[in-house]
């Protein structure tokens, strides 16, 4: 079961890039704001059909649980909004790598504080070794993707932009 739930975190891994290319050349058209707009406005209504039609009866509702659970909901704002100008800017690559590199490292200290009410999972050399090599992926991703943008000379405003 363990390794069904990485097979589908990378496979959300996977859509959430597609989503983040879509979003950046979406938000160039027509506003970074409306992109942001159409993809939670979407997003809830085909939640509200998955919780019709799918969502098995809970013992809670959300007005029952402690206020502050219902500030996970406004986590997903920031994430879009600045995916959405930073893949314009920089390239999906380095910004979903940037966004993973982020997601890490705070993970680890949520796993390693107990933060959230979460089990704490203790920090440990081979953890400290996977966030040095995604800082390192993350820095030969966007000098690769800088200097073949400008040897290229395809996209002289983006090239520019990273410097």
């Amino acid at each position: 079961m363990n390794i069904l739930m990485i097979i589908l975190a990378i496979i959300g891994g996977a859509v959430l890039s597609i989503q983040a290319a879509i979003n950046g050349k979406l938000g160039s058209h027509v506003g970074v704001f409306r992109s942001a707009f159409l993809t939670f406005s979407l997003g809830a209504l085909v939640t509200a059909l998955l919780i019709f039609f799918f969502e098995p009866k809970q013992t809670l509702t959300l007005l029952d649980v402690p206020k502050w659970q219902l500030l996970g909901a406004l986590c997903g704002v920031p994430y879009i909004v600045i995916m959405v100008m930073a893949v314009q800017r920089i390239g999906t690559a380095v910004a979903t790598v940037a966004v993973i590199f982020g997601q890490l490292a705070m993970s680890l200290l949520i796993d390693n504080f107990g933060w959230l009410g979460n089990e704490a999972i203790h920090f440990s050399a081979t953890r400290l070794g996977a966030v040095v090599c995604l800082g390192i992926a993350l820095i030969f991703i966007y000098s690769s993707s800088s200097s073949t943008s400008i040897a290229d000379g395809k996209s002289t405003r983006r090239a520019s932009t990273r410097h």
